[in-house]
């Protein structure tokens, strides 16, 4: 039996669904709302409230986005012929932090994986074929995992018989790791060492 308030129970209940909040950061963070003001709790709820009522994924690349087309596809300063096909919208705002990338990117929103039953259709390929019309290069910047493997060949075959040239980051990255945590340095050797697939 719980020694708090039914409101304080529920709203800890509720942070547990965040990704590495336990119990004890739940609790944490429940407390630390309790003791901000009601003006700061709601900012922080009506927060969270407009990122599901004013984010979205772009027609064009499937990266969120706050506009459609989002800011990166619309940017006439980018170069428009080369596409960084990244598995996740976090990818997208690692690999714009480095700043060494200047073209466009594609999300696949996942990465094939047989045994889980994801298949093509289920990511967002089919909205990658029609962008390739006058493309030079496609960057495959998928995390070096089992299915990111499985992925990226798979994309470089479907790629190929376009005859558009295919490279991968540069193995930098270790095999296993996320993008997203890759540090700048990283990331842009990763860029700049790209090979052909």
């Amino acid at each position: 039996m719980s020694h708090f308030p039914e409101p304080v129970d529920e709203l800890i209940e509720k942070l547990t669904l965040f990704p590495g909040v336990g119990k004890k950061s739940a609790r944490r963070l429940a407390f630390y709302l309790l003791g901000e003001s009601r003006e700061k709790a709601v900012e922080i709820a009506t927060s969270i409230v407009n990122v599901k009522d004013k984010v979205y994924n772009c027609s064009r690349c499937y990266n969120i986005a706050a506009s459609d087309p989002c800011q990166i596809c619309k940017d006439p300063k980018r170069n428009h012929n080369k596409i960084c096909v990244v598995q996740d919208p976090r990818d997208v705002f690692a690999f714009e932090e480095t700043g060494s990338y200047r073209g466009l990117y594609h999300v696949l929103g996942g990465v094939l994986s047989p045994l889980n039953g994801v298949g093509p259709e289920d990511l967002n390929i089919d909205g990658l074929i029609p962008r390739l019309e006058d493309i030079d290069e496609v960057i495959l910047a998928i995390n070096p995992t089992r299915d990111g493997e499985t992925t990226a060949i798979y994309l470089a075959k479907l790629i190929k018989k376009r005859n558009i040239k295919v490279t991968r980051v540069a193995q930098g990255l270790p095999m296993g790791v996320d993008i997203e945590y890759a540090d700048n340095v990283t990331l842009t050797r990763a860029l700049e060492g790209r090979t052909d697939i």
